[in-house]
């Protein structure tokens, strides 16, 4: 057996022993109730009141939903609302009562809106009267609804097609009969950070959009199953190497209703990527990738005439580059921004000018209070008022923490804000002199601080009660191991309940080590879902591990595994089994693995590549050969099958079928768009052509996750599938 490098921190243990701890968890509330009554309390719709220092929340009072607002500065609290004052107020415009807070929005310090039978309402603290701010009936097909805050415009789609309703009337910005063209949608399937497909201008009366040609794409069929013939859904899927859509960005002038394109060039197979506007509407910059995923190049173009002005700044990469923030501009200054960029090999913040000649710098060079620098921004939060600090959260202490932090510009002097080993959530006041802090660890629940921006605490909002108090659960453990490269590789454990060192347990491990996923974190439960406690309760070590290629450790550590996937990760998945392997209360002959999406990709290849480990799996919706999988993930991490045929060749897990050993149930959604059934169709035709056994299970009506009451069917078969045959 290979040497094990542990090293146990003291980060964090999570240990429950109270004699009252004597329930165990049902499969509904492992499944379910994990996100309701047995998550730690919050207080809901916690946010801060635009343009003041005041906060709001919504609680209980007198057993009625209730708006409690209150101060950083103190600790006084004012009932501004409850659910009887707003529901009197609607009867004014007949309009039907709620049975709980509404969900709102702040207009101004006394004026709240919230949106209810297509309208926009506004109600008033002081006058307890509420008025219709606008229509929002555009029709039971509107989609991708987008307000601009300076005017209240709003940008919709019906359809294919794109329209603004400028408070008057319904504006028809795009009349395109082909469906295959898209307008005012994500693009690029969602990567790149793209999650929306419209963008208003600072001042609210100009719309940059996304035009999508999908006409060159392939058609891929999705079959519906429930209509009587069945009949098929032909959506645009491109598969890696082969054609991928078009992208254009229009730009919509509200007040002389002309639209302009801008002339991004050629080749029009590009990614264009986070889109900003400048403060002063001129200019549109956006990070332009080619498909190679190696070069981008961030871009200025005129929001007037649409045309190309310059380039800003260019990025290269062997292996790849991968834009996912748009830049933000420093008050008071409309030619300097902050951009996010990982040219250091860690996403970290750097300033520009995009005046000719402009220079960049990196923003911490300070080694005093930056350390090394190798360490992630996750979150960009802004600047104060003057434009002299910025404020961002980052994994400075631990990759598997986040705390939130100021920095100076002129010197870089980094000043930590939130105390407390563990996850730091953080909401900032418009004013940026305060912020509220959502805390929790593996041992803390959830704790909501208010503090100054100086880093002084100021209050506290919520120290909620453990919602687990009641159960017996397995001890949870965070620890690292080492990489046959030196990497520290983050663990999570959790031991059965009951736990007697001098007996054997079987285990599970629980698998993902993909791209852009962290599995394990500082957080309640360790980052973890409660299934994972409730397999403790029945008789298992649970353990997982953040291999290489996983997120939020850096370049070198996530591209370890180009154009070859499943490599290394599965490497490091070894290195956790031979140290599951090393423990006297292990038995290593009762192995369980699981995962689903990449971790179903990791958890068929394991079976089929180290056939004599675990004993049985289950692989949900699971890629079996990235040939098939889309073009924009795929590429980046593996380039084409045309360019790189022997990553692909070795990464194709139906290569290794005849290796396969132990029980292995597949399992797919029916009308999975994002890993397309064909995947585990061809691996379960395979199996059949080599005589290999494997347990098959679908589910009907479900995409690429089963959710709602069917997921505890999924979870429930899941378990049983392992407890029988471990």
């Amino acid at each position: 057996m290979k040497k094990i490098t542990i090293i146990i921190s003291s980060l964090v243990l999570f240990i429950q022993v109270s004699v009252a701890q004597t329930k165990l968890l049902t499969m509904e509330e492992a499944i379910i109730k994990q996100r309701t009554t047995l998550a730690p309390a919050r207080l809901k719709q916690l946010t801060w009141i635009k343009g003041t220092d005041k906060f709001s929340f919504v609680d209980k009072i007198n057993n009625e939903d209730a708006l409690i607002t209150g101060s950083a500065d103190n600790t006084k609290r004012e009932t501004a609302a409850t659910l009887s004052n707003v529901n009197d107020a609607l009867k004014s415009i007949n309009v039907k009562a709620f049975e709980a807070f509404p969900v709102i929005q702040w207009k101004n310090a006394n004026q709240f809106t919230f949106e209810t039978e297509k309208k926009l309402l506004a109600y008033d603290l002081k006058s307890k009267a509420i008025t219709v701010e606008a229509s929002r009936d555009f029709g039971d097909d509107a989609e991708h609804k987008d307000v601009a805050g300076a005017t209240g415009y709003v940008a919709y789609t019906i359809k294919n097609n794109l329209f603004v309703y400028d408070g008057k009337s319904k504006l028809t910005l795009t009349n395109d009969a082909d469906t295959n063209i898209v307008n005012g949608q994500s693009v690029h399937r969602d990567e790149f950070g793209i999650s929306k497909g419209t963008y208003w201008s600072p001042k609210g009366d100009v719309l940059a959009f996304y035009r999508m040609d999908q006409r060159m794409v392939t058609d891929y069929p999705v079959i519906d199953w429930t209509v009587r013939p069945a009949k098929v859904n032909l959506i645009k899927y491109p598969m890696a190497g082969d054609k991928s859509h078009e992208v254009t960005v229009g730009v919509y002038n509200v007040a002389n209703h002309t639209t302009v394109f801008l002339k991004t060039g050629e080749p029009k197979e590009q990614y264009l990527t986070n889109i900003a506007w400048s403060p002063d509407q001129e200019h549109i910059f956006i990070q332009v990738l080619n498909r190679d995923q190696n070069e981008m190049n961030l871009n200025m173009y005129s929001a007037i005439t649409g045309e190309f002005e310059r380039p800003i700044h260019s990025e290269k990469n062997e292996k790849y580059v991968h834009p996912m923030h748009p830049i933000v501009f420093i008050p008071n200054k409309n030619n300097e921004f902050i951009m996010q960029s990982e040219i250091s090999g860690f996403n970290q913040l750097y300033d520009w000018g995009y005046i000719p000649g402009g220079v960049s710098k990196k923003l911490y060079d300070n080694k005093e209070t930056a350390g090394d620098g190798k360490w992630i921004v996750t979150d960009f939060a802004g600047f104060d008022e003057k434009g002299e600090y910025l404020f961002y959260s980052s994994t400075q202490e631990s990759a598997i923490t986040r705390n939130f932090y100021k920095m100076n510009l002129k010197d870089g002097k980094i000043t930590r804000l939130t105390q407390g080993d563990g996850t730091h959530t953080v909401m900032i006041s418009d004013s940026k002199k305060y912020f509220i802090d959502n805390f929790q660890s593996t041992t803390v629940p959830r704790e909501i601080y208010v503090y100054d921006t100086n880093g002084k605490k100021l209050q506290t909002l919520k120290q909620a009660e453990n919602p687990l108090k009641d159960y017996k659960l397995g001890q949870l453990s965070l620890f690292k191991l080492k990489s046959d490269a030196g990497d520290d590789l983050f663990c999570r454990m959790i031991k059965p309940i009951d736990f007697d060192s001098t007996k054997k347990y079987p285990v599970l491990v629980y698998v993902y080590n993909g791209p852009g996923i962290q599995l394990i974190n500082n957080t309640w439960n360790g980052g973890g879902d409660m299934w994972l406690q409730y397999m403790a309760q029945h008789g298992f070590v649970v353990f997982t591990i953040d291999g290489r290629g996983s997120a939020n450790r850096g370049l070198a550590f996530e591209q370890a595994s180009f154009r070859q996937l499943g490599n290394v990760e599965m490497k490091d998945q070894m290195v956790g089994v031979d140290y599951l392997k090393s423990l006297k209360y292990v038995d290593a002959k009762r192995m369980a693995l699981m995962g689903w999406s990449y971790g179903g990709f990791m958890t068929t290849s394991i079976m089929c590549r180290y056939p004599d480990v675990f004993k049985v799996a289950v692989a949900g919706g699971p890629v079996i050969d990235w040939s098939y999988y889309e073009v924009m993930y795929t590429e980046r991490y593996m380039d084409t099958p045309q360019t790189n045929p022997k990553g692909y060749e070795e990464a194709n897990v139906m290569k290794y079928i005849d290796n396969l050993k132990g029980k292995l149930m597949l399992i797919h959604g029916a009308q999975d768009i994002v890993v397309v059934w064909q995947h585990s169709i061809m691996f379960l035709k395979a199996c059949v052509d080599k005589g290999k056994q494997v347990d098959y299970f679908v589910y009907p009506g479900h995409e690429h996750n089963v959710i709602g009451k069917d997921r505890v069917h999924l979870f429930d078969k899941i378990s049983s599938y392992i407890i029988s045959n471990i």
